[in-house]
């Protein structure tokens, strides 16, 4: 039986209601919210309930907007479902109010005990099985909402570089543990040595001594939350498939992991042009 208008409002209504609070920094029960929402719907079971909040996440996403990371996104869900979440979107000051702290608070790497960085590394998301071009309306929506938070929060200076203070003591960590001291001696930030635009911003090596070039993209929220790249940084991922890393961070203020994407991006991900620019000449 498909789901009411009412039942999906009140979903909406209890995830956003936990994602203001996540975003604050504040704690909350996912297994009291789940039971005091099925009380609300016409006989649901929990798991149709962590479906639906999956496909919250989902559309949450492809609108530039965090979502709760214990809900991992799940696609194909119901249109009155979208409608309901952008216009929650487009309506709801509380999230826009939260989400925006969240992205513009500053941030700094954790310190890490012995500098082991071991238990920070985890797998990349697996791709789609299903390969498919990127939809029309991604990034765009029927009801014209406040921002693109995940587009502000990339724009956060300090998150940015703290993101890449914690990759650079990474990869003194990982060739250390090599026995390659030397070589760890050798790592570069060249983002800061050499500035913007190289196409990465770390120098590192493989044990070996071959080069590795890494680009670090640092989010505080979930694992599969979309990240920017330039044209610049996908067409050096191309030219050097061989050498270079994705570094990508998430959940870093709170409990910050790692995975790694190596050679060029699209391998991985679906990249999709978003940004044009307009020239007179």
């Amino acid at each position: 039986m498909g789901w009411s208008r009412n039942e999906v409002e009140a979903t909406v209504a209890d995830y956003f209601h936990m994602l203001v609070m996540q975003l604050s920094g504040q704690a909350y029960n996912k297994t009291a919210h789940r039971r005091a929402l099925l009380a609300k719907l016409d006989g649901r079971s929990e798991g149709a309930v962590e479906r639906k909040h999956q496909n919250i996440s989902a559309i949450l996403i492809e609108n530039g907007c965090p979502y709760i990371p214990g809900y991992k996104p799940l696609g194909n869900y119901q249109a009155l479902l979208r409608e309901i979440v952008e216009t929650r979107l487009a309506t709801d000051g509380q999230l826009d109010t939260a989400a925006l702290a969240a992205c513009a608070v500053p941030a700094v790497a954790p310190l890490i005990d012995d500098d082991d960085f071991s238990a920070f590394v985890v797998d990349a998301p697996r791709m789609a099985t299903v390969a498919r071009e990127p939809r029309t309306n991604d990034y765009q929506t029927s009801i014209p909402h406040k921002r693109d938070y995940l587009e502000r929060e990339a724009r956060n200076a300090s998150l940015g570089a703290a993101g890449e203070e914690f990759a650079l003591k990474y990869e003194h960590f990982r060739l250390r543990s090599y026995g390659k001291k030397n070589l760890a001696d050798k790592v570069e930030q060249v983002s800061k040595t050499k500035g913007d635009g190289l196409g990465f911003d770390i120098l590192s090596f493989e044990a070996d001594g071959r080069e590795r070039f890494i680009e670090v993209k640092t989010t505080s929220f979930g694992k599969e939350t979309p990240f920017y790249i330039s044209r610049g940084e996908v067409t050096f991922a191309k030219q050097h498939a061989e050498q270079f890393r994705l570094y990508r961070l998430f959940d870093f203020r709170r409990e910050p992991r790692l995975f790694e994407l190596p050679g060029p991006v699209d391998r991985h991900c679906f990249v999709s042009p978003i940004n044009y620019i307009c020239q007179f000449s």
